[in-house]
């Protein structure tokens, strides 16, 4: 461009300025010679594209300052433009722009990486009543494996011995651990969190839930359709057009004049004048800004694909736990149930046993207790994982724990109570635990998950955007469904595994609808990646990060809406930048054709050029208005 700039003031350097932009410009086409194999690969198959345009568009400007270096050699003519710079600038730019889209799908094959790496890579086995340590990947199926506390399940299997407290929530979504006894079935890749146990793998290598959630995310990551991008479809409009003004040119000016050379300069110059540098600056260019203005807000966009698809979406599928709720179990009611019990006494009483716990459920409630009051001294203490802790205070036997870890200590009537107080606290969302002692129902404690803040306004407004909000949750019915009441959500899908969630977005985009995945977990990742825009929240695990193209680093619904309404913003601004990126060159193309040629008036480098930099400025200065 330097050169090109010298050129048009330097007529004695004329010819060298031509030479070393013939030279320098041969050298960026060559480096960028896919946009040629592509373009006119399309173009063959009669479908045009973005690499089309930029191909004929730049092909015939280096072709055109061949001809007018050789023009200058042999007649002297130096009264033509070289166009050179035209011809390296777009594809620098267009080049450019996908080079940074490039560089995010290198982390599709990190995301398939780190799942693998949740897998224990050894594990202890029972063979001849002894212990032994082997590497995961030589477990055979009927194999005895030990698991202790803390410890990862490597493989799929059944209990056969003992019993364990199952955090299950990385593949399922359950918030709450699962109490696993005898002839339970357990998941690859969840963790014991109390307990040990011995059970009998069903499942192993490819076989295993992990592996299965592996291949889906891999699978997703390689169906996904191609997007057509919206300089594409102008593209395939605009290059036949330009394509048949050029034609149509060239014979109408060889049949009048009967002049080759003369019919042939106008073609050419329709076909350069046609193809404006703007073009590659005016998605890339407000792409850049858009994805900047996100970051500081803290959305991270990986690639302007994702921002692009944005604008498309007609559905939006969240998931419960950890997305649109924290995470973080928090007690909502404490109800004596026995007139001399007082509610300060009563939560004593859990909190004083409950501390000794280290179940989810225990820690929400000691937490809720704080340090106002001392505890009680606590004896025989006794914990059944998954079910309750039995202890006493003073002399008092008491017991804690769900209706069917106290009924056997209660009479028919409190019994039947404990059935119809989980029932009424399940209803709206909320897990119960009782407190008993010898036939006697002390009080219960309701505790739940809390919802994010901002979440119930950040979905209003979604549905207010006209987009149907589903919540895709691995929670039961009855917790999923007082969410979404108290949320205003339009439809509940609950008790998902991370294979249903998969087929649940892909059954929703068979049906035609453009899908955006909201999750958190490795149980999302596969519906993250099959999703046409796959979102993390930013407190999630990291194969969910990396699965998904939009992460919202503030865990924040709220700055969901913020990057959908971004992308509906970009897409009208792109429309308009490339609206400037033709204009001025579209206004050239009658004077480019020689329509004025009789009045003596034709294509002029500086007016060309000028039109170029004006359609250039034209597009930076609307995608600047993305700033504001």
């Amino acid at each position: 461009m330097i050169f090109a700039m010298g050129t048009m003031h330097d007529a004695n350097h004329f010819l060298l300025f031509g030479i070393i932009q013939l030279i320098v410009t041969s050298i960026v086409l060559i480096l960028n010679y896919q946009f040629f194999t592509r373009g006119f690969k399309a173009l063959f198959k009669l479908l045009p594209n973005m690499d089309t345009l930029v191909a004929i568009g730049s092909g015939t400007a280096y072709l055109y300052g061949v001809i007018v270096i050789i023009l200058a050699v042999v007649g002297n003519n130096l009264n033509h433009a070289f166009y050179f710079e035209s011809a390296a600038t777009i594809v620098t730019l267009v080049s450019l722009g996908k080079y940074f889209e490039s560089r995010a799908k290198v982390r599709t094959s990190n995301a398939i990486s780190k799942l693998v790496q949740i897998a224990p890579q050894t594990c202890t086995i029972i063979q001849n009543g002894k212990p032994q340590t082997i590497a995961v990947n030589q477990l055979k199926i009927n194999d005895i494996v030990l698991i202790k506390p803390g410890d990862v399940i490597p493989v799929d299997g059944v209990i056969i011995n003992g019993t364990g407290l199952i955090n299950q929530a990385a593949i399922t979504g359950e918030s709450m651990p699962i109490a696993k006894n005898i002839g339970d079935n357990v998941i690859s890749a969840t963790q014991n969190e109390n307990g040990t146990f011995t059970f009998r793998a069903t499942k192993v290598g490819k076989d295993t839930t992990l592996a299965q959630i592996v291949n889906l995310v891999n699978h997703a990551s390689n169906s996904k359709a191609p997007i057509a991008r919206l300089a594409d479809k102008v593209s395939g409009i605009f290059v036949p057009i330009v394509m048949s003004i050029a034609m149509i040119t060239l014979i109408v000016w060889w049949l009048i004049s009967r002049d080759f050379a003369l019919a042939f300069n106008f073609a050419i110059s329709v076909l350069v004048i046609s193809c404006p540098c703007a073009l590659g600056l005016a998605t890339p260019l407000a792409v850049m800004i858009s994805t900047g203005k996100a970051a500081t807000a803290g959305i991270l966009i990986k690639n302007a694909t994702n921002l692009e698809n944005l604008n498309r979406i007609d559905t939006v599928i969240l998931d419960k736990t950890g997305t649109i709720t924290s995470g973080n179990l928090k007690v909502t009611d404490i109800q004596p149930l026995q007139a001399n019990l007082s509610l300060a006494n009563l939560l004593q009483f859990y909190a004083s046993i409950e501390r000794y716990s280290n179940h989810p459920l225990a820690k929400a409630i000691v937490s809720a207790y704080g340090n106002k009051r001392p505890y009680l001294d606590v004896t025989h203490l006794h914990e059944v994982p998954g079910q309750g802790i039995q202890a006493t205070l003073g002399n008092r036997p008491i017991y804690l724990g769900s209706a069917k870890f106290v009924a056997p200590y209660l009479h028919n009537a409190n019994r039947q109570k404990t059935l119809e107080l989980t029932n009424e606290y399940a209803q709206v969302g909320k897990t119960v635990v009782f407190c008993a002692t010898t036939d006697k129902l002390l009080g219960v404690v309701a505790l739940t998950d809390t919802i994010r803040n901002d979440s119930i306004n950040a979905i209003q407004q979604l549905k207010a955007m006209g987009l149907h909000v589903i919540m895709l949750t691995g929670d039961n019915i009855n917790t999923a469904t007082a969410f979404a009441t108290e949320l205003g959500i339009d439809q509940v899908i609950a008790g998902v595994l991370p294979t249903e969630k998969y087929r649940h977005v892909t059954a929703l985009q068979k049906a035609g609808h453009n899908v955006l995945m909201v999750g958190d977990g490795i149980n999302d990742s596969p519906a993250l990646k099959a999703a046409n825009i796959g979102v993390a929240i930013g407190s999630g695990t990291d194969i969910a990060v990396e699965a998904a193209g939009i992460v919202l680093i503030k865990n924040s619904l709220a700055d969901l809406v913020t990057v959908i309404k971004l992308s509906r913003r970009t897409m009208r601004n792109i429309k308009l930048g490339l609206f400037w990126a033709f204009f001025y060159n579209i206004l050239g193309i009658p004077l480019a054709a020689g329509v004025l040629f009789p009045l003596h008036l034709t294509l002029n480098p500086m007016i060309a050029a000028t039109a170029m930099s004006l359609s250039s400025v034209c597009v930076v200065v609307n995608a600047l208005t993305l700033q504001l």
